[in-house]
């Protein structure tokens, strides 16, 4: 039996037709993924479903008893309450008295004890105690400070906090809108596992593609007020999108054909005037109406880097830099060196230093020690996260155009209002005020002016939030038509797939690794991010008497030593050659995962060259083990 259903919903904003005749239900256990273009009306079904809005016509139906929570898109206010009062609110029949409950307990020695009876009688009448243990084991479960105020926390931290709200009242459905916003990976992993294990319905709102083939169990699509339900993963759905579109692209051909052939016929001569059908004629009228009612499928964006020169081979080198704020460290004596071509993703938990890295590289930022040497020739676009390069008193011709009717692109003219057309704006949405846009048109915003100047290198950092899953499969194809050399700070794991070939990974208290191959080949070598927590410990400032963590090594135990077999000698002279052709054989194949072509070609040869590469290091791993050991006892 169903927990939730919409029978024949229509909604409709101005001449924007929303929700069409929208028949929908949900059962115990479902996990729906929620897709559908900026703009075409998730978010407004999520409040028809909350009950928060109503439609136009149509009945939303709950099931008598049914609890629903919600999680809202944008944050909770950095405000001066503590976690606990934002986690009971959640609890709206004995939220106030469990936290006043939880405060006068705080008061210690000072505590009113006349008033904390009163509070405890009141909460017996509620189940109070019952609905208390569930407020702590929710704190609990998420790892959240209690008595941590709201303004003390960061972007993912509040977002934790405001899951918490929704979960604690043990909701049988459970409504997300873009969950992963201002979550890093560990987060993203972490929630995966609290979703994978939530027992009731949840109907949720995301464009993190991995997120959603890990946790979902149907998808949902809206598409030009329609809603259409596909029961299975992700992967799934794409294939049957694909079968959909394809089929109605042909019916449409076919209609159109008839429609060219009944036009013909209307249009003959007196003679067949006199002998018409008028059955016929009403059929035609009828087709006509169908024809200019028909919802055509939604416009892709169009859009493309303009190339600049090439830069020179080196774009830019770091030697030994390092970068500490206060009492956390960043940046240790790092090295590295990027090259004309290279696609590197920068990875990390948040707050470990991504975006300092990046400011560094640019020259933004000036290191505490070490030096930062840049290549010739480079023409740098640059899109940061926060979306400062848009005013957002002005429209979008404004700051993308500079207030003019045309615009330069790749040495064409062409007029504003079809530039902007290219990322789907309207030439109504153009003259709108920045402040006034969803985030996923600002995001697409910052593309248009960053695509509308010539670069050979390219900056990105958090490009994908916002955008829908159409926008960022396009985004990844220009940028593996790229020619210049990109650079990606990202928490999107499928995106950072398709579109670089290393790694820096940050992975706290200042260490910085370089690795070949994208997230997923990094995950496979046993890669794994640091979580907020552990990070947070390791980049508290040591004590006088503790070495740093970079330095200190654990005591080897004493060992006698004894006098090598004649095997063991020779193996012993043996094994420097042996490692030498590995680390030669390590180079050459790392050299062919680097180049930009590489993950273009079949599945199967990329994940041979990558097997090879993970039998040699682990070779290598193994010799170096076996000579130390050898090197020890002679």
């Amino acid at each position: 039996m169903p927990l939730l259903k919409l029978d024949s919903v229509q909604l409709q904003f101005g001449t924007q037709t929303l929700l069409d005749h929208v028949d929908f239900s949900i059962t115990k256990g479902e996990k729906l993924g929620l897709l559908g273009r900026n703009g075409t009306g998730k978010t407004t079904l999520l409040k028809v479903l909350a009950g928060e809005l109503s439609p136009d016509s149509g009945e939303r139906w709950l099931r008598p008893g049914v609890r629903m929570a919600r999680l809202l898109q944008t944050l909770p206010e950095a405000e001066d309450i503590s976690v606990y009062d934002v986690v009971a609110g959640g609890l709206p029949e004995a939220g106030a008295l469990l936290s006043q409950y939880h405060h006068l307990l705080a008061q210690g020695d000072d505590i009113d004890m006349e008033q904390l009876a009163q509070v405890q009688h009141k909460l017996e009448a509620v189940d109070g105690w019952t609905l208390q243990q569930r407020v702590e084991t929710t704190l609990s479960q998420l790892q959240l400070p209690a008595d941590a105020k709201m303004s003390e926390l960061s972007g993912g931290w509040r977002r934790r906090v405001a899951l918490a709200q929704a979960l604690v009242s043990e909701p049988d459905i459970l409504l997300l809108d873009e969950p992963t916003n201002h979550l890093d990976i560990p987060a993203i992993q972490w929630l995966e596992t609290q979703l994978q294990q939530f027992r009731g319905a949840l109907i949720l709102i995301t464009h993190d593609r991995r997120f959603l083939q890990n946790v979902v169990n149907a998808i949902a699509e809206l598409d030009r007020g329609h809603l259409t339900v596909w029961r299975g993963d992700y992967r799934g759905f794409l294939r049957h999108r694909e079968q959909e579109l394809e089929a109605e692209d042909r019916a449409n051909a076919l209609f159109d054909k008839k429609l060219a052939q009944e036009e013909a016929w209307i249009r003959q001569g007196i003679k067949a005037r006199r002998t018409r059908n008028e059955g016929r004629v009403r059929a035609l009228k009828a087709m006509r109406e169908e024809h200019s009612n028909r919802r055509k499928q939604v416009g892709r964006a169009n859009f493309a880097l303009e190339d600049a020169s090439r830069s020179g081979k080196i774009v830019a080198e770091l030697q030994a830099v390092s970068k500490r704020f206060d009492d956390k460290q960043l940046l240790s004596n790092f090295s590295t060196i990027i090259q004309r071509g290279d696609r590197i993703g920068i990875v990390g938990a948040n707050g470990a230093g991504k975006s300092t890295l990046v400011k560094i590289l640019l020259g933004q930022l000036a290191p505490d020690s070490g030096e930062v040497k840049h290549g010739t020739k480079l023409e740098i676009a640059y899109s940061d996260q926060l979306r400062g390069h848009l005013d957002p008193e002005q429209n979008l011709i404004d700051n993308v155009c500079g207030g003019q009717e045309f615009i330069d692109i790749n040495g064409k003219r062409k007029h504003a209002i079809s530039y902007l057309g290219d990322f789907l704006f309207t030439p109504e949405r153009v003259r709108t005020p920045v402040k006034a846009l969803s985030g996923g048109e600002q995001n697409r915003a910052v593309l248009a002016k960053l695509f509308s100047k010539p670069a050979n290198l390219l900056v990105l950092d958090e490009p994908t939030n916002d955008l829908d899953i159409e926008t960022l499969e396009l985004l990844e194809e220009i940028l593996l038509d790229f020619d210049g050399t990109v650079i990606l700070v990202s928490h999107d794991r499928d995106f950072m797939d398709s579109v670089v070939t290393s790694l820096l990974v940050i992975e706290g208290n200042g260490v910085v690794s370089e690795h070949v191959g994208g997230f997923s080949d990094w995950e496979a070598r046993g890669g794994q991010l640091v979580d907020h927590s552990q990070l947070k410990q390791q980049n508290a400032a040591p004590s006088k008497d503790q070495a740093p963590a970079s330095t200190a090594k654990p005591a080897k135990a004493a060992v006698a030593k004894r006098k090598l077999s004649y095997k063991e000698q020779r193996e012993l002279e043996q094994l420097p050659a042996l490692i030498e052709k590995l680390e030669t054989q390590q180079q050459e194949l790392e050299e062919r995962i680097s180049e930009p072509s590489f993950y273009q070609q079949e599945a199967e040869a990329i994940e041979e060259v990558l097997v090879q590469l993970a039998a040699v290091q682990a070779d290598l791993e193994q010799a170096f083990e076996r000579w130390e050991a050898l090197e020890d006892q002679d």
